[in-house]
This record gives structure tokens, sequence and C-alpha cells, in this order.
């Protein structure tokens, strides 16, 4: 068993990836070659159990370490503004959060009143239209400020987190 921090264990996943990515490349351009029927070929080196054997070792590698990432993160909890969520459900609200900040971010850009173009080129005459906001645009701006502040509680405690909790990954 190796200890490591959640953080550790995304560059070893990066590393790993990088290391795949490296092998199936290589089987990629080395496992077919072109020649023509009137010269000698050049045969690119390639064996494929040995690339085979060692994508399946790192995809073995990638699995014991999230699955131990996913261990840690249902497993464990940590305070954020004193409600204890396991690292599992911070994620899944932080990720709720940052969609409905989407939302608001587009909402507080909003004008309270918006002349509608309804183009150049009209035949007919028409009254102008407006478009109105259908709420209180300070509350949405406040709500927006709140989101984003809860969202960076969470990022915050979470980094934190991260960088100094060791958990165990099998070898």
């Amino acid at each position: 068993m190796a200890k490591m921090t959640s953080a550790y264990a995304n560059k070893v996943l990066k590393k790993l990836q990088e290391d795949k990515e490296f092998w199936a490349n290589k089987e990629q351009e080395c496992s077919t070659y072109i020649a023509a029927t009137d010269e000698e070929p050049v045969i690119p080196e390639y064996d494929y159990a040995k690339v085979a054997g060692e994508i399946a070792a790192i995809d073995a590698k990638i699995v014991k370490i999230k699955h131990a990432i996913n261990l840690n993160n249902v497993n464990n909890s940590i305070d954020v503004d004193g409600v204890s969520m396991t690292i599992d459900q911070i994620l899944v609200k932080m990720a709720q959060l940052s969609r409905r900040k989407s939302v608001l971010d587009i909402m507080r850009k909003r004008e309270e009143k918006r002349r509608i173009n309804s183009g150049a080129f009209t035949t007919r005459k028409t009254a102008p239209e407006y478009e109105y906001i259908n709420y209180d645009l300070e509350l949405v701006k406040s709500e927006y400020e709140r989101t984003d502040a809860e969202i960076a509680a969470m990022q915050i405690a979470l980094d934190k987190y991260n960088q100094t909790f060791e958990f165990e990954v099998e070898d």
C-alpha cells in the first residue's frame, strides 16, 4: 500500500495517462507499414504483446488509484462554513452551484428594459417592442455574489484537504 494525497494522486494519474498515450501512439504508428512492391520494406519496431501489456499495466494502476480516490471521496468529510459534507457531496454541490452561478451571471448582466430590434427592412410599421426583466436585479446580483462566495469556500476547503489528507492506494 502506498500513501498519497488527492493532489499527488491526480498528478500520478496525469503521468499515467501520458504514458498510456505514448504506448497507444506507438501502436497506432507502428502496427502497420506501407511498402512499395519494388522496394525493401522498412518495418517499424513493434511488439503487440509488449505494447498491449504496457497499456494493460497502466490501466490497472489507473483503476487502483481512481478507486482509492473514490473511496476517499465517499468516506471522508470536511467542514465548510459549519456544514460537514463528504468530498463527493462537495464536488456535486460545487458543480450544481457553478451551473446556477452561470445562469445568475447572465441574469445580472441584463438591462431592466431593452428594445427588441425587429429588423431594419420591415415593410409594415410597428410600434417598438421592449423586453423587460421580471425579477429584482439587485436580488439576483446579491445571489450571484453569495453563490460565488459559497463556491470559493468549498474550493478552499477542498484544496486544503487535497493537499494534506493522505489515503491508502493499493500497489
